[in-house]
């Protein structure tokens, strides 16, 4: 027996009891929770933490990175997607590639960028592995976005900048498109931000955690 079939059958019972709180916690897309109930978090983590994948908190994933606390990916998600699944979304942040599963059966192309080489190439295999096929990965800075794909109908993004990078905003569509993004470095805040034309309107969400957004590839 491998280590997903030993696992998965003991990891739907917690997995129901993760949706249970993320109901109660104000998570309400029944899209996003039937994808968090059925995208397997244990293959996302390190085989030593996987009795913990389905605890509602951040857990390490190696380079000083973190897989984001489910009520985070959950919010952040549903967020993305209020207005239904959207045509082509950029991630940024590959890291585990947790986030990145999610945002593939609700989006037609997914263009996800990673600084650190070893976490991109883990997470690829990994989603090849699960038969995931419509995302697209690129080794970049994430504050530079990936202009020559642009326009995006939504970014989102699992670092923190200490301000929203312009060219994130310059990269969304001008119509409609929603950016979810920490912002802030002591006190982060979680923030979307919508785009009509050269208008661009900041709702701040709430206070988060996030692991900096930083310059600089890691071979």
């Amino acid at each position: 027996m491998n280590r997903q079939q030993g696992i998965g059958m003991t990891s739907m019972r917690t997995r129901v009891r993760l949706i249970e709180r993320l109901s109660e916690q104000g998570i309400t897309d029944v899209a996003v929770l039937d994808l968090i109930q059925s995208t397997p978090r244990h293959l996302f983590v390190e085989e030593a933490l996987s009795h913990r994948a389905y605890e509602d908190r951040s857990l390490p994933i190696g380079f000083g990175q973190t897989i984001s606390q489910p009520y985070i990916v959950a919010k952040m998600t549903a967020l993305l997607f209020e207005n239904g699944p959207l045509e082509k979304v950029l991630e940024i942040g590959t890291g585990s590639g947790y986030q990145t599963a999610l945002l593939a059966p609700l989006s037609k192309q997914v263009f996800t960028t990673e600084r650190i080489a070893p976490l991109q190439q883990r997470s690829k295999a990994l989603l090849h592995t699960m038969g995931i096929r419509n995302v697209h990965f690129a080794l970049s800075d994430g504050g530079l976005g990936l202009e020559q794909k642009a326009p995006f109908d939504g970014i989102i993004s699992t670092c923190a900048p200490e301000e929203i990078p312009e060219s994130l905003l310059n990269q969304l569509s001008p119509e409609g498109g929603r950016l979810v993004i920490p912002v802030g470095r002591q006190e982060q805040m979680l923030m979307l931000v919508t785009r009509d034309g050269d208008t661009f309107t900041h709702k701040a969400i709430e206070p988060v955690v996030f692991v900096p957004l930083l310059k600089g590839l890691v071979s």
